[in-house]
Formats: C-alpha cells, sequence, structure tokens
C-alpha cells in the first residue's frame, strides 16, 4: 500500500543524479509549457490559450507521463493540483506583469462599459471604451481589467501597443501587480519539487510486475 501511494523509491540512500536530474527534466519542461501556454495566450490574445485550457491540457499531459512512470498516487495527485491551479493563475498574473518589449502604459479615461458575464480566467464579458490621456477616444474597447465594478469616469492604467500585436488591457493595480505573480512563482517552485519527488520514488530496482 505505501509503495502504491508514495512510490516503491527502491534504491538505498540518496536517490541516484539520473534520477534527480530526469524529475528536474520533468518539472521544468511540464511547469514550463504551463506557463508557456498562459503568457503567450495573453500577449496574443488566442482564447484557448488565454483562458488557461492550453495549460490545464499541458498539466494533463504531465500527469499522464507521471502514471506512466508509476509514480506514488499521492504525489500524482499533488502535481495534478498544483498544475491546474498554475494553469488558472499564469493567464491573470501575465495581464498584471511588467508590459512587455514595444508596449506603452497610459492612463485611460473610461467613457462608457457594455456587455456582463464571466467568459474565462481574469478575462469578463464586460469592454469598456475609453479615452487618451489627450482626449481622442481609443478605437480598441478593453477587455481584460474591465470588470463588473468599473464604471464610467474610473481611470484604468491601460497597456497598449502602438503597432496594434498584442491586445490592450488595464492593469488592476497600476504598472506592476506583485501579488498574482508571486503566487504563479510559488506555484511553479513548489510543483518543480513535486515532481522530482514524485519521479525518484517512482524508482524500481525491477519492471512493474516482473518476477524474480
Amino acid at each position: 500500500m505505501r509503495s502504491t501511494v508514495w512510490g516503491p523509491a527502491e534504491f538505498a540512500g540518496w536517490p541516484p543524479r539520473r534520477l534527480v536530474g530526469e524529475g528536474v527534466l520533468t518539472g521544468v519542461f511540464g511547469a514550463g509549457s504551463i506557463v508557456g501556454a498562459g503568457v503567450v495566450g495573453d500577449r496574443t490574445g488566442i482564447p484557448v490559450l488565454e483562458s488557461g485550457e492550453a495549460g490545464l491540457v499541458c498539466a494533463g499531459v504531465l500527469v499522464l507521463h507521471l502514471v506512466r512512470l508509476r509514480a506514488g498516487r499521492a504525489l500524482v495527485g499533488v502535481v495534478a493540483a498544483l498544475g491546474v491551479c498554475l494553469a488558472l493563475q499564469v493567464p491573470r498574473a501575465a495581464a498584471d506583469v511588467v508590459p512587455a518589449d514595444g508596449e506603452r502604459v497610459a492612463p485611460m479615461v473610461v467613457t462608457s462599459v457594455e456587455g456582463g458575464g464571466q467568459e474565462g480566467a481574469g478575462r469578463t464579458g464586460f469592454r469598456c471604451s475609453v479615452v487618451r490621456p489627450d482626449g481622442a477616444p481609443f478605437k480598441v474597447r478593453i477587455r481584460r481589467g474591465c470588470g463588473r465594478t468599473t464604471r464610467p469616469g474610473d481611470v484604468l492604467a491601460v497597456v497598449y501597443d502602438p503597432q496594434g500585436r498584442i491586445p490592450p488591457r488595464a492593469l488592476a493595480g497600476g504598472p506592476v501587480t506583485e501579488g498574482p505573480l508571486r503566487g504563479s512563482a510559488t506555484l511553479v517552485v513548489v510543483l518543480l519539487a513535486g515532481c522530482v519527488l514524485a519521479v525518484v520514488r517512482a524508482h524500481r530496482l525491477t519492471p512493474a510486475g516482473s518476477t524474480v
């Protein structure tokens, strides 16, 4: 039972470096794919990436890999929970960090709010029309950062790309919001540690199911 829940860990003393390296690679590729999907989604506005759905798929692939290795069920469950949390957290954090190269931040006044409902992680069905500091209307309505509590006359810190390559968005708390970013970084570190532990403890001296 202990072997099934936590993994057999059939080695003496410290785990072999090969196992640790395999665990680190598993964690890096798993967490990296989840984070990458969320960041690309925020920068491109592709719905399946921006909503976190692609990140959930990456988390699922990571879990299947651990299941194939016959890692302990408890550790697989922990990695699955962390992967889901990270997939849903990254798009929101990516929208609130320092603007990408070429993007600018400007305070803009909300003139009207339309729509309603919830569309995905960190993304609502509300759309805000805003005007630039010089009074000129901003051509694109803001979706991310425009919410139920937003009212005409509110000032939003809008991040936009003058070339139009990246959809504009409003920051939740100014140019940099550290909370979501710090939370995502913590999840990445814990997920990486969970992957290393799961891979290391999955080690068997003989193939599963074989007889001696």
